[in-house]
């Protein structure tokens, strides 16, 4: 596994910390005039999806970490669908940065938008690179253990679909929903797959 996958996850590896550095660049020190703490303050959305999205991109990189441990073999299938993949993670400085620069401003609502239509993105190609991985067969996490896992995963659109919806109508809501569902993808699939089977019992 290691001779066949190795050379994909050292280079998605190094995208992963690339962006999260790059998150950083966009934090602002308070405008010139203003007392200190009061504009620090006043940039609490930029502040609060800088600290999502160096989650998501970490906690992406984990569950990364996590689905690569079952993969055995690769192909062409599977180093597009990855490169889909990075091209999403390095895309969120982006929208980061838009939400950074609209603390304060009428444009905060669409850019917390167009930030929740990026998680969305995000999570809709992490889906389909699992869906390359069991449809090609490519893991080797057999039947129930697989559906388990895809289940996992499927919930992240859902989810990422609810923060975009409550983007249109409270920026702090969306973002309140965005570090729920950070918390839930910090869970391991196979502790969650573990409940299902106890509770199941």
């Amino acid at each position: 596994m290691a001779s066949e996958t190795g050379r994909i996850e050292a280079y998605s590896d190094g995208v992963f910390s690339i962006a999260a550095t790059l998150l950083v660049l966009e934090l602002k020190p308070p405008a010139a005039g203003q007392p200190f703490w009061q504009g620090i303050l006043h940039q609490w959305p930029g502040y609060v999806s800088f600290v999502l999205s160096f989650l998501l991109i970490g906690i992406i990189w984990i569950n990364h970490h996590r689905l690569f441990s079952h993969i055995h073999r690769s192909d062409e299938f599977l180093l597009s669908t990855n490169l889909l993949l990075l091209l999403g993670v390095v895309w969120l400085p982006y929208p980061t940065s838009l939400m950074a620069q609209a603390v304060g401003t009428p444009q905060l609502r669409d850019a917390a938008i167009f930030y929740n239509a990026s998680y969305l993105a995000l999570s809709l190609f992490f889906n389909l690179l699992l869906f390359v991985c069991l449809r090609r067969r490519l893991a080797d996490c057999g039947g129930g253990g697989a559906r388990a896992i895809s289940k996992y995963y499927m919930a992240g659109p859902l989810m990422c679909a609810m923060c975009l919806l409550a983007s249109f109508w409270s920026v702090a809501l969306s973002l309140t929903i965005n570090l729920v569902v950070a918390l839930y993808f910090l869970l391991s699939p196979g502790a969650t797959a573990m409940k299902f089977t106890a509770s199941a019992r």
